[in-house]
C-alpha cells in the first residue's frame, strides 16, 4: 500500500456550481450525484468549496433561506490541494495536519483533476474500517 497514490483513489468527476447557485440547487445535485462537495467556481476562476456540512453549519444553522442564499456566501474559500502522484499516506497526512476531510487533486499543471476524500483513503488504506464501511454503503434515501 506505500505505493498507493492519490490519483489511485480519488474521485475524477468533480462537479462545478458557479457561486451564484442557491443553496437548494446544490443541495439537490449534491443528493442526485450521491456526493457531500461542490467545486465553486465565480467565472473561470476556483472560488471555493461547498460541503454539506458547510451547508448545515454556515447556513441551517444559522436559519438561512435556501431558495435566496447563493453558495459562494457559505463556502469554505481556503481551499487545500494536493498532487496528483503524491501517497496516500501523504494525503492522509495532510488531512491531519490541516484538520480537513477533502482535498482537491492537481496534476502538475495545477490544473484541477479529482477530489480525494477522507471516504476514498479509508477505502484504500483500511478496508475493514468503519469509516470504510460508511463510505461504502449506499445512500439513505
Amino acid at each position: 500500500m506505500a505505493d498507493l497514490r492519490v490519483c489511485d483513489v480519488m474521485t475524477r468527476q468533480v462537479v462545478y456550481l458557479s457561486a451564484e447557485t442557491m443553496l437548494d440547487e446544490a443541495a439537490r445535485v449534491m443528493r442526485d450525484t450521491d456526493i457531500g462537495d461542490v467545486v465553486v467556481t465565480d467565472g473561470a476562476t476556483l472560488a471555493g468549496m461547498l460541503t454539506d456540512r458547510d451547508i448545515v453549519v454556515r447556513a441551517v444553522a444559522d436559519r438561512l433561506d435556501p431558495a435566496a442564499t447563493p453558495i459562494g456566501s457559505v463556502i469554505t474559500r481556503e481551499v487545500v490541494m494536493i498532487e496528483q502522484h503524491a501517497t496516500a499516506n501523504e494525503a492522509a497526512s495532510l488531512m491531519r495536519e490541516r484538520n480537513i476531510r477533502r482535498v482537491l487533486v492537481c496534476d502538475t499543471d495545477r490544473k484541477l483533476v479529482g477530489i480525494v476524500s477522507l471516504g476514498d483513503l479509508a477505502m484504500q488504506l483500511d478496508p475493514t474500517s468503519a469509516l470504510s464501511d460508511i463510505s461504502e454503503a449506499a445512500p439513505n434515501m
